[in-house]
């Protein structure tokens, strides 16, 4: 039953999906903020859980690194688990003052240097947007919690390593607020699904000043973002 990549049934997945990218903060979001959670797959090591948040119906599961493996998890749930909500939580490497460590970056839009979009073979270049609906809606929630944020366009790279010393850096020129590697992915997407899609950040690394969390601060010290991001999801 299920998908190639998700080992569960239709209805085991919640209309809203929180998309970390580590199974061990998939992990630790269904430990630590939902009650009866079930876990509904591991294929590969990638944990999904369902649970409820405040009595909403909430799942999370992990999307894996990069634009290629996000592209897999979100296409398996909006074509057949039918979710109508993904709000990716992840981190991201600033590259602007106006994000110091451990900044919430709402992403509005993503740049990208992948060619994630060549499979719509589209005449010319999409735009990878966020849901206004769900924008709003956040930082509406991110206010009411008294979360600081920031809201702009962030790049998603198919680069970790890159030969090109100063490849990041080139689109601090655009005001681009941070890297990242699914946000593009995730919003074509959502887009091509008719679906509503958000990524929520939290700055892990300052790419100008080398500034940078530890393993261990990554996937524990992300609480004001998850807690706006399931806030947020009991809205819808």
């Amino acid at each position: 039953m299920g998908t190639p990549h998700i080992a569960a049934e239709r209805g085991a997945v919640a209309k809203t999906v929180l998309l970390p990218g580590d199974p061990k903060r998939s992990r630790y979001i269904a430990q630590n903020y939902l009650t009866d959670a079930v876990l509904f797959t591991d294929v590969r090591g990638i944990q999904g859980y369902t649970g409820l948040y405040k009595g909403t119906k909430i799942s999370v599961m992990a999307s894996g690194m990069g634009c290629a493996s996000m592209g897999i998890y979100a296409h398996e749930l909006c074509d057949f688990y039918e979710a109508e909500n993904l709000l990716r939580v992840g981190t991201i490497g600033s590259l602007s003052e106006r994000a110091p460590l451990r900044t919430l970056i709402m992403a509005m839009s993503a740049c990208t240097d992948t060619n994630f979009a060549a499979q719509f073979a589209l005449p010319g270049t999409p735009a990878p947007t966020a849901s206004w609906e769900l924008l709003r809606a956040a930082a509406d929630t991110a206010g009411r919690l008294g979360i600081p944020y920031e809201v702009g366009c962030v790049l998603t790279s198919d680069y970790f390593y890159t030969d090109t010393a100063d490849w990041n850096l080139r689109w601090r020129k655009l005001g681009i607020l941070g890297v990242e590697m699914e946000t593009a992915a995730l919003y074509l997407t959502a887009m091509r699904y008719g679906k509503r899609a958000l990524s929520l950040l939290t700055v892990s690394d300052e790419l100008l000043t080398g500034a940078r969390m530890t393993p261990e601060e990554r996937e524990t010290s992300l609480d004001a973002m998850l807690t706006a991001a399931l806030e947020l999801a009991r809205t819808l």
